[in-house]
C-alpha cells in the first residue's frame, strides 16, 4: 500500500527539521510557475483567508522574493526569502525570514533553510519542502504559530488556483 502523499506534516524535534509534502493534481510545469512566478505567488501563498503582495521579486539565484501576508483586518507580515540555487523545474533552496517592510529581518523570529522539490507523480507533482530551523525551539515557535494548519490551509488555496488554471 502506497503512503498517502496527499499532506504530510512532520517535524523532528531533535533536529528542528520540517518535513512537508503535498502532491498537487497539475503538470510540474504549472506548479513550478506557481512556486516561482510573483503574480502567481499573489494568489495563493497564505493562510486562508489572508492574501499575499509582493514588493519585489527576483527569481535567480542570489535573488530573493519580498512579500507580504495580508491579514483581513489589513495587518501585514513580512517575509523574505533569498534564493541560494535554483535547479529549474526540479527544485530550489532559500533562506526564510520574517522582515518589517523594508526586508529587515526580525531577529526574534526564526531564521529557517529550505529545500524545495518537485517531483512528476502518477497524479501530478510532489512538491517536498526540508526545512531547517537550525534548532528544536525555533521548530516549537512555528509550530506553536499554527504552521500545519496554515500550510493545509495554503495549499488549499494553491490546489484552487492550479484548478482555475488547468480549466
Amino acid at each position: 500500500m502506497k503512503p498517502d502523499l496527499r499532506f504530510q506534516f512532520s517535524g523532528d524535534t531533535t533536529t528542528g527539521v520540517l518535513t512537508v509534502r503535498r502532491e498537487f493534481a497539475a503538470h510540474r510545469d504549472l506548479v513550478w510557475d506557481c512556486h516561482t512566478k510573483s503574480d502567481l505567488l499573489d494568489q495563493w501563498f497564505a493562510p486562508k483567508p489572508m492574501t499575499t503582495m509582493t514588493k519585489s521579486m527576483d527569481f535567480r539565484e542570489g535573488g530573493h522574493w519580498h512579500h507580504a501576508m495580508i491579514d483581513t483586518d489589513g495587518t501585514q507580515y513580512w517575509g523574505r526569502l533569498d534564493y541560494v540555487t535554483i535547479t529549474p523545474k526540479t527544485g530550489y533552496t532559500t533562506r526564510d525570514a520574517f522582515t518589517d517592510e523594508t526586508g529587515v529581518p526580525d531577529t526574534d523570529m526564526p531564521v529557517s533553510h529550505w529545500r524545495t522539490s518537485f517531483t512528476d507523480t502518477d497524479k501530478g507533482t510532489l512538491v517536498e519542502n526540508i526545512i531547517d530551523y537550525g534548532s528544536p525551539e525555533a521548530l516549537q515557535t512555528v509550530i506553536d504559530m499554527q504552521m500545519q494548519e496554515g500550510m493545509t490551509t495554503t495549499y488549499e488555496k494553491l490546489d484552487e488556483l492550479l484548478s482555475d488554471l488547468t480549466r
